[in-house]
């Protein structure tokens, strides 16, 4: 485990499942993270959304309620009531709203930070999205940075052969650091960024691919 062979076997056996996607597929988030584009206002906001409707949801069904919900707010805006009855998470939708609504200076403040560290905390502090969350969000939109959910941080305790605590809610330090060095042997290893090594590890965990 933890070279590339093994990686580039894992990403194999997840591209010929057709599993290769998050928000975007597998060689769009390669390539932006690679290439970043600056997004628009509408789609930094669909960004955020996905994010913010994804949690607690397969893949499956998280593309399938942000395509209802993004199809509405392109076409009517954030109109609460009416997305409230597609989507009947009160919190989830005053969170869509807020954003929509002022997507064009969320966006251009977001795009106004230089540092990378002070982006990811700009996004934590966006309705609804957390520490954890504004790092997934922060892949998507192209930041090269690792999201540290409970598979990811059982993986780093795995890596370091240790029995770390692990907390969707709060991230230890020490599992953070394990997490780190297990990602930074294999972006040395493969040549890949780090947020790209995330999503496919994510991904292969979640299949069940890896055990941990």
């Amino acid at each position: 485990m933890f070279d590339k062979d093994w990686f580039f076997d894992l990403e194999n056996r997840i591209r010929k499942m057709g599993a290769d996607s998050d928000a975007q597929s597998f060689d769009e988030i390669r390539e932006n993270l690679s290439r970043p584009k600056k997004l628009s206002p509408t789609e930094f906001a669909d960004m955020c959304n996905y994010v913010i409707l994804a949690g607690g949801f397969s893949q499956k069904t998280a593309k399938k309620i942000h395509g209802t919900i993004t199809e509405y707010l392109h076409k009517s805006g954030a109109n609460f009531d009416e997305l409230f009855n597609m989507f009947h998470n009160k919190n989830k939708i005053n969170a869509v709203c807020e954003i929509w609504n002022n997507k064009n200076a969320l966006c251009a403040e977001y795009y106004g930070i230089d540092n990378l560290e002070d982006k990811i905390k700009y996004l934590s502090k966006l309705p609804h999205i957390g520490k954890i969350t504004a790092n997934h969000l922060g892949r998507n939109l192209g930041e090269n940075v690792v999201k540290y959910d409970i598979w990811i941080q059982r993986l780093g305790a795995k890596y370091a052969n240790k029995n770390l605590e692990i907390d969707n809610g709060k991230l230890n330090p020490e599992t953070k650091q394990a997490c780190d060095e297990m990602f930074a042997h294999l972006s040395k290893d493969t040549g890949l960024p780090i947020g790209y090594l995330d999503v496919v590890l994510w991904k292969a965990c979640q299949l069940g691919l890896i055990k941990c």
